[in-house]
């Protein structure tokens, strides 16, 4: 059930297109039993292919707050950003994943997709390393009313329980945002 959920995850949460939809049957069948996957299906299923693109693009592409990039949320545009995509690619190259042409290693339907295939220990390591974005992305999708918040739902309730200690680095970096850095820039001379 947990790879299923995952490998689900990863697919409807790439752009959609025809090709998803003329696999509909498929993607009910495998869904059987997960209600926010199911559900989000519905309104997939049910909704005009170019209504459900725009609603992609308005909600994935043009809005910071649920980007599905998971290490911005953690090192925003950083050094140490750099070096967590680095890490992830090469966590990825250990078993055997290799990425498309130009695909960041921390795009979460990649992340998902090594979650399905390395197994829970080491292919959901990524998931739980980055569960402050995951539940930032959670809930900015629930307060837009996205339909895509059932899917992170379906994906959020397999990973373990946050502490309080998770509780409040997320509420953090809800107000403070992102980490920014200020690499050679002189603070003295825009006074």
């Amino acid at each position: 059930m947990r790879a299923r959920t995952f490998q689900l995850a990863s697919l409807l949460l790439t752009y959609p297109d025809e090709e998803l939809l003329a696999a509909a049957p498929e993607l009910r069948a495998a869904a059987a039993g997960n209600e926010p996957i199911t559900a989000f299906l519905d309104w997939l299923l049910g909704t005009p292919l170019i209504d459900c693109q725009r609603h992609y693009v308005q909600t994935f592409d043009l809005r910071r707050r649920s980007g599905l990039y998971l290490t911005y949320y953690l090192h925003g545009d950083t050094r140490k950003r750099g070096m967590a995509l680095l890490v992830l690619k090469q966590r990825y190259r250990a078993h055997g994943l290799t990425l498309a042409g130009g695909e960041l290693p921390d795009l979460l339907p990649v992340v998902l997709e090594f979650a399905a295939v390395a197994g829970p220990g080491d292919g959901e390591a990524p998931l739980r390393q980055h569960r402050q974005g995951l539940e930032l992305l959670r809930s900015a999708l629930s307060e837009s009313g996205s339909p895509y918040r059932e899917l992170l739902e379906a994906v959020c309730a397999i990973l373990p329980p946050l502490t309080g200690d998770d509780l409040a680095a997320i509420t953090a970096l809800a107000v403070d945002g992102p980490p920014v850095e200020s690499v050679g820039v002189s603070v003295e001379g825009y006074k």
